[in-house]
């Protein structure tokens, strides 16, 4: 009976931690790709779900320093507004609807292409995403805590790069959690024939 609970047990956790990472990574205003090439121009394509009870209407993406922006792709229902400095480089691009916005439990996407830094290194992401009722998050904190900003990792050669390589992690976790329902059935399985294989040699 202890056995059994064990790995009900064990069942309910990988649920659960595959529900979590599975939440985690889609919960967060995310850009991608995670990874793009140095001194390469690239699409980059902003995520934004919904996390409230309240449709969000507003979203504004500050452009890091040494990136060049090129242009936007339009998206209906959405107006957008490039905000740039006095020497003329774009570093804000925001997007406002007065339609109904981006509904509770829903995500839009927004795309632009910009021209990468030569050098390496991490690109940092600040969005502010405005509510309906004039709310904000500003999604401009680090990686450990509720509101990180997103990241793109600029590399030097194109080998290493692949869309979709920050969600390893995630990846990861789904992998071992399916691996941990699949012992622990075949853990049951193998209690329950040795069960009935002593009360078959009992008899």
């Amino acid at each position: 009976m202890k056995k059994l609970t064990k790995i009900v047990s064990a069942f309910v956790l990988s649920l659960t931690l595959l529900f979590v990472f599975q939440t985690n990574a889609s919960a967060h205003v995310s850009v991608k790709p995670f990874q793009s090439v140095a001194g390469s121009s690239e699409t980059y394509t902003v995520t934004v779900p919904t996390e409230k009870n309240i449709p969000t209407t507003k979203v504004a993406v500050r452009i890091p320093n040494h990136v060049e922006f090129f242009s936007y792709q339009p998206v209906p229902g959405w107006t957008t507004e490039v905000s740039k400095n006095s020497n003329g480089r774009v570093q804000t691009v925001t997007w406002t609807t007065n339609g109904t916005g981006i509904a509770p439990g829903a995500f839009q996407q927004f795309q632009f292409r910009a021209l990468n830094p030569k050098k390496v290194g991490n690109l940092a992401w600040n969005a502010y995403q405005t509510y309906k009722d004039g709310s904000i998050v500003e999604w401009t904190g680090s990686e450990s805590t509720e509101t990180p900003h997103a990241i793109t990792k600029i590399i030097q050669t194109a080998d290493a790069a692949q869309d979709g390589s920050g969600q390893t992690l995630p990846i990861i976790a789904i992998v071992l959690s399916a691996i941990a329902i699949v012992l622990s059935v075949f853990t049951l399985v193998t209690i329950r024939t040795k069960k009935d294989k002593i009360s078959s040699d009992a008899k």
